[in-house]
């Protein structure tokens, strides 16, 4: 009966990251939003959510704090608890990185709008797809599904990197845009930064499954 009450704690445990990440995406999608529409009202939903993210971080840890000091868990059931306290910190700093997308935008909004060379959207729309694989990977406690969004990570980079030299370029030929353009090289940087939280989620998913540490692999490869 202890057992089964445990293994019910964990379901509740899960339920409660699900929510969190369901915040975090959301978090993603109204930033770049905001970003690409020039939206205040946008802007200031993330910053509200941002409360919530935090807020649910905190309640998350705690449950799971909770669960190690008092049932001593073993095994895949330790692997799991460990995984989740991880992912929470990403989820959480994918909810900061958002944020810093809803600020540029409000700071975009005092000027003229600027043609630059940077695709924000499908960068957003990247991410976004990155951390719902990453997500459905923890549902389905699917390794493999987590190994792909691993894979992904290599295309965001390239995306960053690229806009990163021709925002460069443009601020110094053309000063009048350049807060535009650097407001784009931070936004890009920023969606940058969640593919890698998602990929941090995706690697506490194989660990959480396969009992295996991937991380760095990739880069010891390379």
């Amino acid at each position: 009966m202890p057992r089964i009450h445990f293994h019910q704690q964990l379901e509740q445990l899960k339920d409660k990251l699900l929510a969190m990440a369901a915040l975090s995406q959301q978090a993603v999608e109204y930033a770049v939003d905001a970003y690409l529409e020039r939206d205040k009202r946008l802007c200031t939903f993330v910053r509200d959510n941002e409360t919530a993210i935090n807020l649910a971080q905190r309640d998350v840890d705690e449950m799971a704090y909770d669960l190690l000091a008092k049932e001593q868990p073993m095994a895949i059931d330790l692997r799991f608890i460990l995984s989740v306290i991880k992912i929470n910190g990403d989820l959480e700093r994918i909810g900061d990185q958002s944020m810093s997308i809803a600020l540029r935008a409000e700071e975009i909004l005092r000027v003229p709008k600027a043609a630059l060379p940077v695709d924000i959207a499908a960068m957003g729309t990247h991410a976004s797809d990155m951390i719902r694989r990453a997500v459905q990977a923890l549902i389905e406690a699917d390794a493999l599904l987590a190994e792909s969004v691993r894979e992904m990570d290599d295309d965001i980079d390239h995306m960053n990197r690229a806009a990163h030299v021709d925002l460069i370029q443009v601020m110094q030929q053309s000063p009048d845009t350049s807060l535009q353009a650097l407001n784009a090289v931070i936004t890009a940087r920023n969606l940058e930064r969640i593919a890698d939280h998602a990929t941090n989620i995706a690697e506490d998913v194989i660990f959480w499954v396969r009992g295996a540490d991937v991380r760095h692999q990739l880069a010891m490869a390379e």
